[in-house]
């Protein structure tokens, strides 16, 4: 018998194929779209000028980030709310401005809190107390890290030691909040490369990292420095200082720099740190993100 020609089923059975061939080229497509090598955020220290002239607020910062630069990740620098670490009226209205412009809070930078390398064991203890407000912060924020300073009064071997005690001690409080305690070469002992990579490992824990600064290493050769501090970086901070006509900076190889980044696995925020004083904070750190996002393209 011939079979009944049924057009309700016929157009049923098409209809479900477009759709599932239109879902399997959208899927393949989402496979293929490519990823980015890196994310892209904006240290507080960028602004520095405007937020110490009090043309700018600390509350101000993400929707400055969001709508002024298209920067979706921030990093806070605790001088700007010092005094606001405990205060969780005013750090829930950080986490709702930044929550309704769909803006990452990355990582605090802490400044001004005691060594946490101090050969007087009670200062150490004191400055190791005096950082976990700022842990108990970044929690309450969403960051992933808090950034501190290895800061110690000793040479290099004795130095070594201590800093890795206070750093330990720091990170063990930390390590249940889910928070990593990283440290920049910012000046002394830390801007030796060596001597800080070899300080972190002494902790012997893996929420104690580095945040590896394109510039601060002074006598130190910073691309060496780099180095050594990428296999534990846990962010990084991409200082600049000025460009020239083609928007390369004049001080530091970027490509060089994001070369060494990548190479060590890294694939997570980049921090733009424009320092420089001939351009502008805005124009320094388009400048910087211009040429982050060129590199980025073409890794």
């Amino acid at each position: 018998m011939r079979p009944t020609f049924d057009r309700r089923n016929f157009l049923a059975t098409t209809s479900a194929a477009a759709l599932t061939a239109a879902c399997a080229s959208r899927a393949t497509w989402a496979q293929t779209e490519p990823t980015p090598r890196f994310k892209i955020s904006l240290a507080q220290w960028s602004l520095h000028k405007p937020l110490f002239a009090k043309k700018m607020d600390n509350l101000d910062f993400a929707k400055v980030a969001k709508e002024q630069f298209n920067i979706d990740g921030i990093e806070y620098v605790n001088q700007f709310f010092k005094d606001k670490a405990k205060d969780e009226t005013y750090l829930a209205e950080m986490k709702k401005r930044t929550t309704d412009l769909g803006v990452t809070n990355v990582l605090i930078m802490i400044d001004g809190e005691g060594g946490l390398g101090h050969s007087d064991s009670a200062k150490r203890a004191k400055a190791i107390e005096n950082h976990y407000k700022w842990v108990d912060a970044a929690k309450f924020l969403g960051c992933h890290s808090i950034r501190v300073n290895a800061e110690t009064d000793k040479p290099y071997e004795e130095g070594v030691k201590l800093a890795a005690d206070g750093l330990r001690r720091l990170s063990e409080y930390a390590k249940p909040l889910g928070i990593n305690v990283i440290v920049e070469n910012h000046g002394g002992l830390s801007s030796n490369g060596k001597w800080l990579a070899e300080t972190i490992r002494a902790t012997g824990l893996d929420n104690c990292g580095t945040l590896p600064d394109f510039g601060n290493f002074y006598e130190y050769d910073r691309y060496q420095g780099v180095t050594d501090l990428m296999p534990l970086a846990k962010a990084v901070s991409a200082k600049s200082y000025d460009f020239d006509a083609e928007g390369n900076e004049t001080k530091i190889d970027f490509p060089r720099m994001m070369k060494i980044v990548l190479d060590a696995g890294y694939r997570g925020w980049v921090g733009i740190e424009y320092e420089g004083s001939r351009m502008s904070p805005e124009e320094g750190i388009a400048a910087t993100k211009k040429l982050l996002e060129k590199i980025r393209d073409n890794a």
